[in-house]
């Protein structure tokens, strides 16, 4: 039994249960495990035992173990195989190669016997516990007639036998689960195994699997596959298109590789056309994914020269806007605001071209804080009877996530939860139910995070945005899609008056300068500046919040709401510099009237009553709440209502405020408003 591990205890316990019953007690499990040594063969073998026996599995009885198992040891699997004759042994190797999915006529055509012979061999395997019939109320059933009694059982019969004739197996069980229609993706785990010999057929069937594993969001088992096909190797004609394939099946969970790959590609004869511009637009996005995007906009901005008027550059030409829209520093091109609109402008929305540009100006308009109806408006204009188009979906490959989380976030930061919840809850039922992971997966539990925070439900913000950091741990840190799980959980655990844990979260992943090179939403220099003056390192705080207004202001990103940090610094300032702090609120009303939404306004007005004293206070802290209760942002309206109640000294106020406050699980809001009634103050 080489190469047969050892069960441990909890294991052999486990195996003990599953096949006496749960009411087997834990001195009589130790004591399988006890006098088997944990030999997965000899403790199958003694439980079958212990069956025919009809004995209870309770301590009493495992005085009885042992003699019972000198009666089942039989001198190991491989020689217990020996003793059923060699077709038992070749039916058993047979069954080993195919692993899963195991039918009598199946292992006949492999094993190369008659069916009368296969028939009585896999009576012979069950009789000997090495096969048996699959449970039909497995979790993931096996769709196959027989499967092996223990995988480890399944792995000591597969090492038996000889290296050759394994591999030459396994070539014919490609060509007889194919020939069963059993699909590529089954095919190609026995292709895998199989020595390179330059077989054009091998590489096309490995691409094929590699295609059925994407669909089903398998991206590890298609780089398997793709990774075996370049070993072959493809056809000079053909590798190109194989490293491209690689570089999607590694997108979102290797982006330095997917770069080496499609790099590889782009300089190689075979990928024209379409297949060039898709790849292209691939290793840009690897190149954003691995915080690259000046690279990335010049490789997109390069490839673009190169063509002629038409859908290919215009789908280029909104790839560089796109990712120039989402890049942190100084514009790379001087007017991409105005040339975007007059782009835009030309648009219909007849095509995902067309489409991409009006999500692209409806997010710049957005973050620059033009008037948010018209943003609204051009993203309507790129939906279709009020959906994405299709082959504008989150699975589709053409655009990406990207655009459509700009399209999602463009509502969201424009008061149109109700659309941006829909999309993001999309993207993420879709992504589940495709079994995609890794990055895809990680943005779509932030956003779906993102909204719960910006509709006030922090409970749930919270909960979706530490789902959404675990996946991106696993992709990398200092990585975008790291730094909007981060952000957004530090942004909510603040809001929750959780500062000391948001402090935890900060230094533990990381959020501190430098940061990423593309835009996080919202401004994560907003949202440190603001944690940092909660944990009382108020001049860090200020001089962070004034490094975000320097940033704001070089990118054009004058939105209150998305790039909050004018609020925070007028109110630090309100002590040392209350000039300064006066004029920064006034630019905030400015740039929120200008914007318009109810929650811009709202949350303007609220930092003006902070600023102010008296009567003028309270008929400020009045308008936010009128604002805000129109909002659909309830955080926001709660944390107005207590300062409503705590300027007018209204208890009744107060407890409104408190009221929102529980419902959004605020608790640093709900411990103030329940402090000042207490204290009667009001």
């Amino acid at each position: 039994m080489a190469n047969l591990s050892a069960l441990t205890p909890d294991a052999t316990a486990g195996l003990t249960r599953a096949t006496l019953g749960a009411h087997a007690d834990a001195p009589f499990c130790r004591e399988v495990w006890a006098v088997t040594g944990g030999n997965p063969y000899e403790t199958v073998e003694l439980l079958a035992k212990v069956q025919d026996s009809e004995f209870e599995p309770t301590e009493s009885a495992a005085g009885e173990l042992r003699a019972l198992n000198r009666s089942a040891r039989g001198g190991g699997l491989v020689a217990r195989l020996e003793t059923l004759g060699i077709d038992a042994t070749r039916f058993a190797w047979a069954a080993a190669i195919l692993g899963t999915g195991i039918s009598v006529d199946l292992v006949a055509e492999l094993a190369t016997m008659s069916i009368d012979d296969a028939v009585r061999c896999a009576d012979l395997l069950r009789t000997a516990r090495i096969l048996t019939e699959p449970d039909p109320a497995a979790a993931q059933p096996d769709d196959g007639e027989l499967q092996f009694v223990h995988p480890l059982i399944a792995t000591a019969v597969y090492n038996a036998i000889p290296d050759a004739l394994r591999t030459a197996m396994h070539g014919i069980a490609a060509r007889v689960v194919t020939d069963n229609g059993r699909g590529a993706a089954v095919a190609a785990r026995h292709l895998l195994e199989v020595h390179p010999d330059n077989d054009e057929e091998l590489v096309e069937q490995l691409r094929e699997a590699a295609s059925e594993h994407l669909a089903v969001g398998a991206p590890d088992a298609a780089r398997r596959c793709l990774e075996r096909a370049l070993l072959e190797p493809p056809l000079p004609e053909v590798h190109a298109r194989v490293l491209h394939e690689l570089g999607c099946a590694t997108l979102l969970t290797a982006p330095a590789t997917t770069i080496d790959h499609l790099q590889t590609a782009l300089a190689m004869p075979g990928l024209d056309g379409d297949e060039r511009v898709d790849a292209v637009y691939r290793l840009s996005q690897a190149l954003l994914h691995n915080d690259q995007l000046e690279e990335a906009v010049r490789t997109v901005e390069a490839e673009a020269a190169k063509h002629q008027a038409g859908p290919a550059k215009l789908r280029l030409q909104a790839v560089q806007f796109m990712w120039e829209g989402i890049y942190a520093g100084e514009a790379t091109s001087p007017g991409r605001s105005a040339r975007l609109a007059d782009l835009a402008r030309t648009c219909t929305g007849r095509d995902n071209s067309e489409r991409a540009l009006l999500i692209l100006r409806g997010f710049d308009a957005m973050a620059r804080g033009e008037n948010a109806e018209e943003v609204v408006e051009l993203c309507d204009r790129a939906l279709v009877n009020g959906r994405l188009a299709p082959g504008l979906g989150w699975t589709d490959p053409e655009w990406g996530i990207e655009l459509l989380m700009m399209l999602a976030n463009s509502y969201a930061f424009s008061d149109r939860l109700d659309r941006a919840e829909a999309l993001y809850n999309e993207a993420l039922r879709a992504y589940e139910s495709a079994g995609w992971s890794g990055g895809h997966l990680a943005l779509a539990h932030a956003y779906v995070g993102v909204g719960h925070r910006r509709r006030g439900r922090l409970r749930e913000a919270e909960a979706s945005l530490r789902k959404s950091l675990a996946l991106a741990e696993r992709v990398g840190r200092r990585l975008p899609l790291h730094w909007s799980a981060t952000c957004n959980l530090v942004d909510t655990l603040l809001a929750r008056g959780h500062v000391e844990e948001a402090w935890e979260i900060a230094e533990q992943y990381g959020f501190a300068p430098p940061y990423p090179s593309t835009i996080v939403l919202p401004d994560p220099r907003s949202v440190r500046g603001r944690l940092l003056l909660a944990v009382g390192r108020t001049q860090e705080g200020i001089n962070e919040l004034e490094e975000a207004e320097k940033a704001a202001a070089v990118r054009g990103h004058h939105n209150p709401i998305m790039v909050p940090w004018a609020v925070d610094l007028a109110r630090a300032l309100a002590s040392e510099d209350p000039a300064r702090a006066a004029r920064l609120a006034t630019d905030v009303r400015r740039h929120a009237e200008r914007f318009g939404t109810d929650t811009a306004i709202g949350e303007a007005l609220r930092c003006a009553a902070a600023l102010e004293t008296g009567q003028r206070a309270v008929r400020l802290a009045e308008q936010a709440v009128t604002y805000l209760e129109a909002s659909p942002c309830q955080y926001e309206h709660a944390a107005a209502r207590v300062e409503y109640g705590l300027a007018a000294r209204s208890s009744a106020e107060l407890r409104r405020g408190l009221t929102l406050a529980r419902s959004c699980g605020a608790d640093g809001l709900v411990l103030e408003a329940e402090a000042a009634l207490a204290a009667g103050v009001v």
